[in-house]
């Protein structure tokens, strides 16, 4: 039998303390490991030994040993922790016996320098951009991964593979979520965000300045972290397989955010492609976390004023690269104008810190969409606001109409909206009367938590309500609610489902046409 007080893995987190970037190194450290795998931490602060054992039990990692020794500055604290639970431990020096006995601390495997990317010709800037068909239809984002890719990203994340190795296997898995889309009669390609954890944290992985941690590495820094655990319990997911970045550093583009996923598919389809990116005032709220990010943005404006200049740039080069439209996703708007803050903290999606009161959010959103839009061509930039997809309980997603929001629509410069109607909750479309006549309308029209297959005949009626209000002009997409796989371990949709849903879309528009 192996040692049982011998470290896999170690390193010295100095004096820092938990809330100052300390369990975002543990968390680093502990990921290339194996379940009942030891990491051995020392520290020079104190309140570690306080915190430690409540991050452990929050997280579901035990505290194997506590020791101290004395030194010249004071006292070093010395901590053995489990990777996952005593069991796991007891399970892992089991399965390794005598012969593999521990060996003293290993070296963790080297990531792929996050400064490169891997050789993808773009296509040559200025092209000819596919158009895209009157009554279009397409995904709103996301699709299902397959069961083997999720294996890989998890990998990625916790640093058991590298970069090219995942992104390989991710090319396989976008081709499949193409010939999928081409099956079911999509006019308007994505890749499905077969290479993203979720539609928004996807980006704390990309650049350096941010780390992307699990979510219940956040619960000790919440007022009421057990009150908050139970919330992330709606996302039918472990919240260690969550993640979230973490800011380690003023936001700067060191790499593109989806430049690499248009490069990918367009030499795989000559169809139009929709690339989405997460907005500004979602990124801005989910990046600003209490006692992480506020160590690098003492206020979330000063933030926001680099948050518009990442997507500018990347928005700029997607067009240029020959992007028929992109996406900027916003759902959180909706949880301003319809979520009781007093109540409780809403998960919405990933955008977990607090807000201000509605008007001031409003506010604050319409002035840093304005700025990260402005200039750009309407007719290629498009906007999603839903209610959440995180579960597939309705009870727990948002309910009432746009028209809160109408006012804020009306000043974006977006040449499309791309609205969730597929279900009670989203209210009427007649609220949207008094938007600009230059603003088209993307409809939701099948709800992507469900089995059942919308009837062709209710969509079509809902077309036609369409039309009598807006113009037939103006109703420019067909679309899912949003997407089927908001986040990458919990797909509210089957590949099979998703696929069923946006043919029949595809059905009622060729009849249309």
């Amino acid at each position: 039998m192996a040692d049982p007080m011998v470290p896999d893995a170690s390193f010295d987190g100095g004096d820092l303390d938990c809330g100052n970037g300390l369990l975002i190194l543990i968390r680093q450290h502990l990921g290339p490991l194996e379940r009942g795998q030891l990491l051995h931490l020392r520290s020079t602060e104190k309140s570690v030994a306080e915190d430690l054992p409540s991050w452990g039990r929050l997280t579901g990692n035990a505290l194997l040993d506590h020791r101290t020794e004395t030194i010249a500055t004071g006292t070093a604290h010395h901590f053995l922790v489990v990777k996952g639970s005593q069991a796991d431990r007891e399970a892992w020096l089991s399965h390794i016996g005598s012969a593999k006995g521990g060996s003293g601390a290993k070296v963790l495997p080297g990531l792929a320098n996050p400064m490169v990317d891997r050789n993808v010709p773009l296509p040559a800037k200025d092209q000819l951009v596919a158009p895209l068909p009157k009554l279009a239809v397409f995904g709103m984002g996301s699709m299902p991964r397959p069961a083997w890719l999720l294996r890989m990203l998890h990998d990625k994340l916790e640093g058991r593979i590298g970069e090219v190795e995942f992104e390989n296997a991710a090319d396989d898995a976008v081709r499949l979520v193409v010939s999928a889309q081409e099956q079911a009669g999509v006019d308007v390609l994505s890749d499905g965000e077969q290479r993203r954890d979720t539609y928004a944290s996807f980006v704390g992985g990309r650049l350096s300045c941010c780390r992307l941690i699990p979510v219940s590495d956040l619960l000790p820094y919440v007022d009421d972290p057990e009150k908050f655990k139970g919330e992330l319990s709606q996302l039918d997911v472990p919240a260690e397989k969550v993640h979230h970045p973490a800011l380690l550093g003023p936001l700067v583009r060191n790499r593109p955010l989806a430049l690499q996923e248009l490069a990918f598919l367009r030499t795989v389809t000559p169809r139009p492609i929709k690339v989405a990116l997460p907005g500004p005032y979602l990124l801005t709220r989910t990046l600003f976390l209490e006692c992480l990010s506020e160590k690098v943005y003492k206020e979330r404006e000063a933030l926001a004023e680099d948050v518009i200049r990442l997507l500018r740039a990347e928005i700029f080069d997607l067009l240029a690269y020959g992007a028929s439209i992109v996406q900027i996703d916003e759902p959180v708007l909706t949880e301003v104008v319809f979520a009781q803050p007093k109540k409780r903290r809403s998960f919405m999606c990933g955008a977990l810190s607090w807000r201000k009161p509605k008007n001031e959010e409003l506010e604050f959103a319409q002035s840093i969409l304005e700025r990260t839009l402005e200039g750009f061509p309407r007719e290629r930039l498009a906007m999603h606001v839903c209610r959440g997809n995180w579960s597939r309980d309705e009870s727990v997603a948002l309910t009432g109409d746009y028209e809160p929001l109408v006012g804020l629509f009306s000043k974006i410069p977006v040449g499309m909206l791309l609205l969730e109607f597929s279900t009670p909750r989203a209210g009427e479309m007649k609220v949207l009367k008094g938007l600009p006549k230059e603003t088209k309308l993307g409809l939701g029209l099948v709800n992507p938590k469900t089995v059942e297959i919308e009837p062709e005949s209710v969509i079509m009626k809902r077309v036609e309500e369409a039309f009598a209000l807006f113009g037939s002009e103006r109703v420019a997409a067909l679309h899912p609610d949003c997407g089927f796989a908001t986040f990458a371990d919990n797909p509210v949709s089957s590949l099979e489902i998703a696929r069923a849903k946006l043919g029949v879309l595809a059905s009622v528009v060729r009849k249309f046409r």
